[in-house]
């Protein structure tokens, strides 16, 4: 892909997937936090403050954004899960990576929760059966979507942050 903002493509709306597509999600999603440490290490303060497009987010922004998001999308199974189709509430991502916990925060941080986190949420997804796959959730944003739609959204947008970052290292020659 020539498109910085997505050098994976954009993420493709799935709302009911096959066992082994759900299996390799899953895994992908489990692997997230180490194929991030593998981005970023080495990376020093200057390069972590560079966008990893013009206008983009700094590299530093990317790895707390994807703590965020992905804090959201734990607790979004847990209400799918627990709950009836319950409504969720989406959040500014924009201003969330304004805020000063992404500003002064060492990416460490939010590299160690993501650790925590991808544990946890992966081991609650193997243990689901085929039917949890299919409770929904509403998202203001996407309408109604399953628990599959989930895990496909996750494993995307795990990766595509992930290659964000490594195509500017790329295109950086770090």
């Amino acid at each position: 892909m020539n498109d910085p903002r997505y050098p994976i493509g954009t993420f493709q709306r799935r709302d009911e997937l096959t066992p082994d597509e759900r299996r390799a999600w899953i895994d992908a999603i489990a692997g997230t936090p180490a194929r991030l440490r593998d981005a970023v290490a080495g990376l020093d303060d200057a390069q972590l403050a560079t966008p990893y497009r013009d206008s983009g987010w700094t590299l530093h922004q990317v790895v707390h954004h994807l703590a965020d998001s992905h804090v959201n999308g734990y607790i979004r199974l847990k209400l799918a899960l627990t709950e009836e189709s319950p409504a969720i509430k989406p959040f500014d991502e924009a201003r969330w990576a304004e805020l000063s916990d992404v500003r002064d925060t060492p990416i460490e941080t939010s590299l160690t929760l993501l650790d925590a986190l991808h544990g946890r949420w992966s081991s609650l997804l193997r243990s689901l059966h085929d039917e949890d796959f299919r409770r929904t959730f509403v998202h203001p944003e996407h309408g109604k979507v399953t628990v599959d739609w989930l895990v496909a959204m996750y494993s995307w947008h795990g990766r595509h942050h992930v290659a964000q970052i490594t195509s500017l290292r790329e295109r950086s020659r770090w």
